[in-house]
């Protein structure tokens, strides 16, 4: 199967959307390696701005252009734009109203062996909780292209987060992305599988094995954890009668605590959130630490037939 990076796809995407209009700014924070920037300086120095270790300072700055009219990006590790800068986010950039959409790169444990100083999983339930902050993880590299040409029709401030390893490409390179609408994959009726960013391709992965083994599951593409898809999560829950959601974050209030706020109110099933544990990840690689947590294929799998026991 092919496998793309996000990162490496928005950087295509950005500059072949900026070429085309001058309003288009990339802010980056001593990262351009990293954020797989690729020629952008170099084709449009005039619209692209490097401001060294300094999120807090990226994140201010950002929100002054976008002030004067401009549709800036701010590109940078997912950890510190969320946990450092939490307070730019939340008053020049959200508070504000300001048309600033932040790239997190590298997000959830893409930094491996860098440990937890450099994991960002605590950041969706940090930026679900800002008012007016779109939150956004891709799954994919053409959703991720998918995604800028949404935002560039959308002015409201945005949280994006993306990892930093090249992943399976699920979707064609023409998907529409629609913010705050889930995408469903198949029709089983045995337990709902909701999942968002890399989780995705694994919780498609977990379904086929399911499906082996005679349980039939549908798989929810959550890539909007705000504004979260309620009717898609009510719907599923309906059809299913239990709900698994999967993570590349802590288990406290991130997609399963979005989802388990509205099944709480609405509908309440049996449910299991699968994600980080409330412990220090240890270091290593995403394949390594997914299979040791139960985070891979198999381990879904298993989360699933023992939720199904509950139902």
């Amino acid at each position: 199967m092919e496998k793309a990076t996000c990162r490496g796809a928005f950087s295509e995407k950005i500059l072949q959307e900026a070429k085309k209009d001058k309003d288009i700014i990339v802010v980056c924070t001593d990262s351009r390696g990293s954020a797989s920037l690729g020629s952008y300086p170099e084709e449009l120095p005039e619209q692209f701005v490097e401001m060294g270790i300094a999120e807090q300072n990226s994140v201010t700055v950002s929100a002054g252009m976008a002030a004067m009219g401009k549709k800036v990006y701010a590109i940078g590790p997912a950890s510190f734009y969320s946990m450092r800068s939490a307070e730019q986010v939340k008053v020049d950039v959200a508070y504000s109203h300001n048309n600033v959409k932040i790239i997190g790169i590298s997000g959830g444990i893409s930094y491996g062996a860098l440990g937890a100083t450099h994991h960002s999983l605590q950041d969706i339930a940090l930026m679900r909780a800002v008012p007016d902050l779109i939150v956004e993880i891709p799954s994919d590299a053409n959703q991720m292209k998918g995604l800028v040409d949404a935002f560039l029709k959308d002015e409201t401030p945005a949280y994006v987060r993306i990892g930093r390893g090249a992943v399976p490409v699920i979707y064609p390179e023409d998907v529409k992305v629609e913010i705050g609408k889930a995408v469903k994959w198949g029709d089983g009726k045995d337990v709902g599988i909701i999942a968002c960013g890399q989780m995705v391709y694994r919780a498609l992965d977990a379904a086929k094995l399911l499906e082996e083994q005679g349980i039939h599951a549908t798989v929810l593409d959550m890539h909007t954890i705000k504004p979260l898809d309620e009717a898609a999560v009510l719907s599923l829950a309906s059809e299913c009668g239990c709900i698994l959601t999967v993570e590349e974050h802590s288990i406290y209030g991130g997609l399963g605590g979005a989802v388990a706020e509205v099944l709480a109110a609405n509908k309440p099933v049996p449910m299991t959130i699968a994600g980080i544990p409330d412990a220090d990840v240890p270091n290593g690689g995403d394949a390594e630490v997914f299979t040791l947590l139960g985070l891979d294929a198999a381990g879904i799998c298993e989360k699933a037939k023992a939720l199904l026991e509950r139902k």
